[in-house]
């Protein structure tokens, strides 16, 4: 009998042993999964902090080696977005002393008046003097004198917008801007439009006085959004410009083509060259993502990219709409992008250079 109850004691500690053992094992298990995933986090952490750090630091873009440089930017795109409102109002508030977009981005009848000179941007010695044929074509005032705005979409025209799925994101900004007439899609680029760009030497139409109607129908997909041309940045610039105007005032009324103020520009680009940016002159891109940055509550920045391949290291066009390549000599595209770039580690916008994930 003793035997008997020895033999079943016997089984007991054996069964409380492997039962012990068991609830040692899950313990451990379940204390380990934690530990190494709250070790993973924190070194995931530090690496985003390490590399926001490294992107806020101006660098020279010739000095960029861009296997590793896209690797790290690969790695940093993919950390958590951290907004800064204190940098965000830091150059609003610069850009508004400054340059004043609110009041002085486009020539108006408020702003202007008939027999003024007009000075050009690049040029010292050249003037215009408004006609009132001209003056009275102006617009009012500026459509947002009396309001600011609010998510605001500046789309570039880079080749790394090409399949990127991010026309339903860029549609549901409040306010979008683009550039030279640029392409338009609902599926990468978007169809919304509220200011575009042209280019004078874009205007390239036979008789345009007798056949507008090309010009017409390519604008006329853009809605009723301001069209913007650069009449008084360099003296070959106006010709065309006013030639524009004239057509299309009397056709699209309620599509105003304006004027960018040059004395605005010229301001605009002391304050860059000021901060270390000396293309010979700005990007219309980079000019109005500085408008915005004064305008807008939001800013995030589509098509953005200098180089010819993405961050996964695939070719990518220079436009994301046709073949052509950058103009080598007129803007430092690269400088410009790191610029951009910083802005974005500091929380001042958002820069957007991966493919979109739906809403």
């Amino acid at each position: 009998m003793a035997l008997v109850f020895l033999r079943w004691v016997s089984r007991l500690l054996m069964v409380l042993i492997v039962i012990q053992g068991v609830c040692v094992m899950f313990y451990y298990t379940r204390d380990t999964h934690s530990s190494r995933d709250g070790t993973t986090e924190s070194l995931q952490l530090l690496r985003c902090n390490k590399l926001r750090s490294k992107f806020s630091v101006i660098k020279a873009a010739k000095s960029i080696k861009l296997e590793s440089f896209t690797q790290d930017l690969s790695d940093f795109m993919s950390c958590p977005y951290e907004s800064n409102t204190s940098q965000r109002e830091l150059y609003r508030a610069k850009l508004q002393v400054c340059c004043n977009a609110t009041g002085t981005l486009f020539l108006t009848k408020r702003n202007t008046a008939i027999n003024q000179t007009v000075p050009y941007e690049k040029s010292t010695t050249k003037t215009y003097t408004m006609t009132e044929a001209i003056h009275s074509m102006l617009p009012e005032d500026l459509p947002w004198s009396a309001r600011g705005l609010g998510r605001c979409a500046v789309v570039g025209s880079g080749g790394i917008l090409k399949n990127s799925s991010c026309g339903r994101e860029i549609d549901s900004a409040d306010f979008v801007i683009r550039f030279n007439l640029a392409s338009i899609n609902d599926s990468d680029v978007g169809l919304k439009t509220d200011l575009v760009t042209i280019n004078p030497s874009q205007i390239r139409y036979k008789n345009l006085e007798r056949n507008p109607d090309p010009l017409v129908e390519r604008v006329s997909v853009y809605g009723n959004a301001f069209l913007v041309m650069p009449a008084f940045a360099y003296t070959f610039c106006t010709r065309q410009s006013i030639k524009t105007l004239r057509v299309l005032h009397p056709i699209r009324p309620q599509q105003p083509l304006v004027f960018f103020s040059p004395i605005y520009l010229r301001t605009l680009d002391r304050f860059w060259k000021g901060r270390g940016l000396k293309s010979i002159r700005l990007s219309t891109g980079f000019m109005l993502i500085s408008t915005a940055l004064e305008l807008c509550e939001n800013v995030h920045v589509y098509g953005f990219w200098p180089f010819g391949t993405d961050l996964q290291n695939n070719s990518v066009p220079y436009h994301y709409y046709d073949e052509l390549k950058p103009h080598r000599y007129m803007h430092k595209m690269p400088d410009e992008f790191v610029r951009l770039l910083q802005l974005h580690s500091q929380g001042a916008l958002t820069l957007h250079l991966q493919p979109c994930k739906d809403l």
